[in-house]
């Protein structure tokens, strides 16, 4: 019985690894499409999100464990916020930090959402933070420090824009991760991410329409996007969820901090992004922030960590 546990555990750890690494590798390969082929942020995006979505719903209806309609008659409102405040504006900020930058950067920046949501939680309870609250978010400060400066306080190592983007993905991801909690109970995640995504990509045609293509399309181009769609959302969203049948959502959690470093790994040896000393201690830092507040155990304090994690 121990044995048969151990592999399933195993089994469950191969999951979470393998969706963390999709996760990461499709933002480096986002960069590659910009750099290389010219594709569009906005383009990108919404053929990401109406793809991915439509896939999710359709997975949904073949298993056959929800009703996808349902969700419409009373909670309307909130499924589109969702999709449009949340879903398409962690896309599309997301994307546009990984352009204006690169997506090691991107994906780290990113990753400050856990600390922003910590701050939203304190504010919106009224009470300060913990110690150990605060000893993430000091991590969370320093590591964006010397993502951005190169432990430099007189210049910026990267863009102005970068750094806004790349913010601005990480309030967005918090918005994200905090506002279908109550969808999520009732409907589960296939329905509303697939719907989520299909609400954003059609909120984002209305900006670029998907037969508006933009860059240059090939083979290994079209190789790049199905990549982003089936192995950086769909699989990679399947690979978690499967995950928590074996693993607990903490240790998921945790497991999951590797994405920032696939992503970096694989920004710096395939299109040569320089990331230096301080750009490693900077990521560390940041990933040392989800480490910390996922290991407290008062559940009230860890409002980031839910049974199913939404990444996108």
């Amino acid at each position: 019985m121990k044995v048969e546990k151990g592999k399933l555990r195993f089994f469950g750890i191969v999951l979470v690894l393998l969706a963390a690494v999709f996760w990461g590798v499709s933002g480096t390969v986002a960069q590659y499409l910009f750099q290389e082929h010219g594709v569009g942020v906005s383009w990108l995006v919404v053929i990401r999100l109406l793809v991915s979505g439509l896939l999710i719903l359709l997975i949904t209806m073949i298993k056959r464990e929800n009703n996808i309609w349902a969700i419409w008659k009373d909670h309307w409102f909130g499924l589109i916020l969702f999709g449009t405040l949340g879903l398409l504006a962690v896309q599309y900020t997301y994307f546009a930090a990984i352009e204006a930058s690169n997506a090691a950067t991107a994906t780290l920046l990113q990753y400050l959402a856990p600390a922003m949501i910590v701050l939203y939680v304190a504010l919106k309870m009224k009470s300060l933070p913990s110690r150990t609250q605060f000893m993430a978010i000091g991590f969370a400060l320093v590591g964006t420090f010397l993502l951005v400066t190169h432990g430099n306080f007189r210049e910026l190592s990267i863009t102005g824009w970068a750094l806004f983007w790349g913010i601005a993905s990480a309030l967005a991801l918090a918005f994200y991760t905090l506002q279908p909690i109550q969808l999520l109970k009732k409907y589960g995640s296939f329905v509303v991410v697939g719907w989520g995504m299909i609400i954003g990509g059609i909120g984002m045609s209305f900006l670029h329409p998907p037969w508006r293509v933009e860059g240059n399309i090939s083979v290994s181009s079209i190789t790049a996007i199905s990549f982003v769609i089936v192995f950086g959302t769909l699989l990679a969203f399947l690979c978690y969820l499967e995950s928590l049948k074996y693993l607990k959502a903490t240790e998921a959690s945790l497991l999951a901090c590797t994405e920032p470093l696939s992503a970096a790994l694989l920004a710096v040896l395939w299109l040569n992004v320089p990331f230096g000393f301080s750009e490693w201690l900077g990521a560390f830092c940041i990933i040392a922030t989800i480490v910390i507040l996922s290991r407290i155990k008062d559940k009230r304090e860890v409002p980031f960590i839910k049974k199913e994690r939404l990444r996108a």
